[in-house]
């Protein structure tokens, strides 16, 4: 495993994936400044300054409520980002316990961790969402949980296969051999083996959980209002599109450059934790 001065300047090497970080940090700095304003700046409703286009004292213009768009969009960022981060990691969880049991353990409880990973596989991504959401009230909690079900079978998959190939390493079977138990053999020989792998699978799914939290909000099954969601604000903006694009085009701009940030930080992290995988990936390039 890489160590993390290395890690770390490789990838600050990385000039886009900084540039992705550093918006994500942006986004984030936004929010903190939002937080210490005053409640009426935040969501106040201004009926008099419904649908003005954007302006100088409104740069993304208002919404129908009068609302600023920019605001709202700056928070709606920041609620995607930060539900990626829980709903990924929830997936990380399962992933990890799931993989190293079934990847360990073996036997029957192998084969019934992969057959509910193949099931869970077998269903288009989008749709699993909409099913788990339609059995249960829409809210952050229930979308975190469902977001983090359908998220753990990719993760398990890998874990499982790491943890096959290091537990018939030499290390680990004089570990056995020297009296061993099962929670020192796995915690300390076998998952620091396959922490790299699983930190790349984590940060390149973090883009495409924000993308399914998003399509969520966007069906009415996400985030509820009056809590600001890119997702929510794209749909709301539709039946403006003609008087008011602006309540459409900034929040997807938004949610484009989030989704296009987190995969430039993930694609960042895998070449700095496996370089001999960025010297091929340019080589492929000049071919």
């Amino acid at each position: 495993m890489n160590s993390g001065g290395g890690f770390l300047r490789r990838f600050l090497g990385k000039r886009l994936a900084l540039a992705g970080l550093v918006f994500i940090l942006l986004v984030n700095a936004a929010v903190l400044a939002m937080v210490f304003s005053p409640p009426a700046e935040r969501d106040g409703i201004d009926l008099d300054n419904s649908l003005r286009p954007p302006s100088l004292g409104h740069p993304f213009g208002t919404d129908p409520f009068g609302r600023d768009v920019l605001s709202r969009t700056v928070r709606g960022s920041s609620t995607s980002l930060g539900v990626g981060f829980i709903a990924r990691t929830f997936s990380l969880v399962i992933g990890l316990v799931l993989g190293v049991a079934a990847g360990y353990f073996g036997g029957r409880l192998d084969s019934f961790v992969m057959r509910l990973a193949d099931i869970t596989f077998a269903f288009p991504t989008l749709l699993l969402l909409i099913a788990i959401m339609a059995v249960v009230d829409p809210g952050l909690p229930s979308l975190v949980l469902a977001l983090g079900i359908v998220g753990w079978a990719a993760i398990a998959r890998l874990v499982r296969a790491q943890v096959l190939i290091y537990r018939e390493r030499e290390f680990v079977q004089a570990a056995k051999a020297a009296g061993a138990g099962h929670k020192t053999i796995i915690f300390k020989h076998i998952l620091p083996q396959c922490i790299s792998p699983v930190i790349v699978v984590y940060s390149l799914g973090l883009g495409m959980t924000v993308m399914a939290e998003s399509s969520l909000s966007f069906l009415g099954l996400g985030i509820q209002p009056p809590a600001p969601s890119l997702g929510k604000m794209i749909s709301s903006g539709i039946v403006f599109m003609r008087t008011a694009p602006w309540l459409t085009l900034f929040p997807g701009l938004a949610l484009t450059l989030m989704v296009c940030s987190l995969n430039l930080v993930g694609d960042g992290v895998r070449d700095s934790l496996d370089p001999r995988l960025a010297v091929v990936r340019g080589a492929g390039r000049r071919l």
